[in-house]
């Protein structure tokens, strides 16, 4: 089978979409299938300024939020352009966000979208727009557009199928997010020399946060309850990995409470260190909150942490209450419960073997429960049935 996967944002890029798409077209290949990816890095960097990103830049100045529409819009355009010369050598599309939907219904080429989120109300999370405008009425329109147009829709946990369901009145299969479990098995690192080239001190304890900076992924959150913890772990250290818009935000509150020496925001970090770092971590923290309608997926931060054999804590809130029992294969704490989070931390600081029991039964979990190999074969399903469903109709 012949399969492209389409998006309007870059790829490769930071944040679990990438990884989803990098991670099946793995595991589609290995089945035999020829995956391309057709994304916004594919459609030439003038175009991409010129016609996708000024015209947004400019207009966002006079009229927040309109810009960001103007700039999807315009993304969304220029990839149905690319897809006339594409989309007739491939058997089925995989999109993988509303506007990558609508730009692949376009053509005759069976559709199945992936929905990884609820894009209008992660789009206020994340500040891009404002709640409650005309703006996000377009939006949610264009979601309950594309829901419509696609051949078959699979969302990544149960949650976003109910929203479907209510929102544009369609029914989708569940897939939850998987990841490839050989690349996250204990490796031999030397971790001193790790920590030293993330000015890290070997001695430390180390808190890793593997997580996009936004309100969503409730980063701000360990800072919040470090003080706490260092109380009776003085020598525990906060470490993140990645980028986005609370950086600002996150600096100004460690500077407030004086946590300079006990914190290392990393940025963007390649993704064969983040599987030495997941191993050179004590504890992953995957502090998610609700925000503005927002819940975390499936998350795959969560799924490689616990693929990587390090005790996980996490926000009792949308997918992650699904991939982690708690106090069985993981801790979960209510949401924006920084004391829980503190005392959570304590306890697998002071109790290693506890948490050694809780990493021994997440890795098996995920071995056998979210294997990229078996994601593959049920996509591959999901593929025949949208290109038999599309034979019916035409």
């Amino acid at each position: 089978m012949k399969i492209l996967i389409t998006t309007i944002f870059d790829y490769p890029h930071e944040g679990g979409l990438s990884s989803h798409v990098s991670t099946l077209k793995e595991g589609l290949e290995e089945r035999g299938h020829t995956v391309d990816v057709l994304s916004f890095s594919d459609l030439g960097s003038l175009k991409k300024k010129v016609l996708a990103q000024a015209p947004g830049y400019i207009v966002n100045r006079f009229k927040k939020g309109h810009g960001q529409l103007l700039n999807d819009l315009q993304r969304k355009k220029l990839l149905e352009e690319a897809l006339k010369d594409k989309a007739s050598n491939y058997d089925v599309i995989n999109s993988q966000d509303i506007f990558a939907t609508l730009a692949s219904t376009a053509t005759d080429v069976p559709v199945v979208a992936t929905v990884h989120g609820y894009y209008a109300y992660e789009a206020i999370s994340r500040g891009a727009i404002q709640q409650e405008t005309n703006t996000s009425d377009k939006y949610r329109n264009l979601e309950k557009e594309a829901y419509q147009a696609a051949d078959l829709n699979v969302t990544v946990d149960q949650r976003i199928r109910d929203y479907l369901k209510d929102t544009a009145g369609v029914e989708a299969e569940v897939m939850k997010n998987f990841i490839n479990t050989k690349r996250f098995d204990r490796i031999d690192v030397n971790l001193d020399e790790l920590k030293q080239s993330h000015d890290i001190p070997s001695d430390r304890e180390m808190l890793f946060v593997p997580r996009r900076l936004t309100e969503k992924n409730g980063v701000i959150y360990p800072i919040l309850a470090l003080p706490e913890v260092l109380k009776q772990h003085p020598k525990t250290m906060l470490v993140y990995a990645g980028t986005g818009e609370q950086m600002p935000a996150m600096k100004k509150k460690i500077a407030e409470l004086g946590l300079q020496e006990n914190i290392r925001l990393l940025g963007s970090v390649a993704p064969e260190e983040m599987t030495s770092l997941y191993q050179a971590a004590d504890i992953v923290l995957i502090p998610s909150v609700h925000s503005h309608g927002v819940e975390e997926a499936t998350s795959i931060s969560a799924l490689e942490a616990m693929g990587s054999g390090t005790p996980v804590i996490a926000g009792a809130v949308g997918g992650l209450k699904e991939i982690i029992d708690h106090e069985k294969d993981g801790l979960l704490f209510g949401d924006r419960d920084v004391k829980k989070l503190g005392s959570h931390v304590i306890k697998l600081l002071q109790e290693a073997h506890y948490g050694e029991q809780l990493a021994i039964k997440a890795r098996e979990k995920i071995s056998t429960s979210y294997s990229h190999q078996a994601a593959a074969e049920k996509f591959e399903s999901f593929y025949n049935t949208a290109i038999n469903s599309k034979k019916k109709i035409t």
